[in-house]
């Protein structure tokens, strides 16, 4: 595949992710390189969505490191339970927050991000990396968001662990 995506003219979210979701798998697919896969991924995200900021964190020595990602400048360094990513390293689930400003311990990386969706990465039962959203409108992630990422999560972690 040409390293080119096809993006719908349309609003419809639903239907750019089901557009995108094939595109992905054909970038990815045959990559076993993490660190390519994430940075693919979190390109054709952007470049899909317009997202303010996309990206992952891998777990390394307990705690997450800043990995690929496409955006403003962020926080390098985040620990197990602090802040939207933390928490979903911790609680091993999605977590979508409509309005950071009310996120109990949230970190501002930046002061532009107001709403974020973090999908964690698992392998063998355990979170390696979480995939971080963040975006400059309030509510801005949804049930179809959730469900959407979590399958672009599953394909990333059958290029590391296929089953």
């Amino acid at each position: 595949m040409a390293e080119n995506l096809y993006i719908p003219a349309t609003d419809n979210k639903e239907e750019k992710y089901k557009t995108l979701l094939p595109q992905i798998e054909a970038l990815i697919g045959n990559e076993k390189d993490l660190i390519a896969n994430l940075a693919n991924t979190a390109g054709a995200l952007h470049q899909t969505f317009g997202f303010f900021w996309v990206g992952f964190y891998l777990v390394k020595e307990g705690e997450l490191v800043l990995a690929p990602f496409q955006g403003p400048v962020a926080c390098t360094r985040i620990k197990r339970g602090k802040g939207v990513c933390g928490a979903a390293w911790e609680a091993a689930n999605t977590i979508m927050v409509p309005d950071v400003e009310q996120f109990p311990g949230h970190i501002a990386c930046n002061p532009d991000s107001k709403s974020e969706i973090v999908v964690p990465l698992i392998s063998k039962g355990t979170v390696f990396g979480v995939l971080d959203i963040d975006s400059d409108r309030l509510n801005d992630f949804d049930e179809t968001d959730k469900l959407y990422l979590k399958k672009i999560c599953n394909m990333i972690e059958n290029t590391i662990c296929p089953i």
